[in-house]
């Protein structure tokens, strides 16, 4: 008489081995699946940074190619010069192409200034050349959480300043006319981006 089969199938130890086999790939399959989440946030996030910087730069360039030598006067009536960098390191100046398409009884020259608030960068305007008592300027920002922002002058002669227009014996010499505007921008995660843009030799 024939003995009876086994029935087939898995043991115990089988199915063990099975299910830690399917949670070790699931496990790297997370690991793996997270990884690449957080590597496309990351890239992401330093896209839209970059995008950020660039537009600013656009916009520094487009007021620094139109800068033209007209000097304002202040709340108090002083005169301000056509172009100012302080020893903070900001800059304000006069330039053309202030666009009017509805011919506002305004001039088509605008005093822009760039200034750090609150660790952002923004671009201030004002309404009018030579201002009131009540002339406040417009703040547009540019980009966020800089870490720092310093402008300089560089001279026809090479010379870089830290301010301008130059004081005593440094106004007087012939050559120091400005030639050119220098913009370092520290801000992360890129680290220090400087840009240097021409002018056209202004006076003192």
């Amino acid at each position: 008489m024939r003995k009876p089969s086994l029935a087939n199938g898995f043991t115990l130890m089988e199915m063990l081995v099975a299910l830690t086999v399917f949670a070790v790939i699931g496990l790297l399959c997370a690991q793996l699946m997270g990884r690449t989440l957080g590597n496309h946030e990351v890239v992401s996030e330093r896209s839209d940074r970059l995008t950020e910087v660039q537009r600013a730069m656009l916009v520094l360039q487009r007021d620094i190619m139109q800068m033209t030598d007209r000097p304002v006067r202040d709340l108090l009536g002083d005169s301000r010069g056509a172009v100012l960098i302080g020893s903070d390191g900001l800059m304000e100046f006069s330039r053309l192409g202030w666009r009017n398409p509805l011919r506002a009884q305004r001039a088509e020259v605008q005093r822009i200034a760039y200034i750090v608030e609150g660790g952002d960068l923004y671009r201030a305007w004002w309404g009018v050349l030579d201002r009131a008592q009540d002339s406040e300027p417009t703040l547009q920002r540019l980009v966020a959480d800089v870490d720092q922002v310093e402008f300089f002058a560089l001279d026809t002669a090479g010379q870089e300043h830290t301010y301008w227009p130059l004081l005593g014996e440094e106004a007087g010499t012939s050559n120091r006319r400005l030639g050119a505007i220098v913009m370092r921008l520290e801000f992360e995660p890129f680290g220090i981006v400087e840009r240097i843009w021409p002018v056209a030799g202004f006076r003192q």
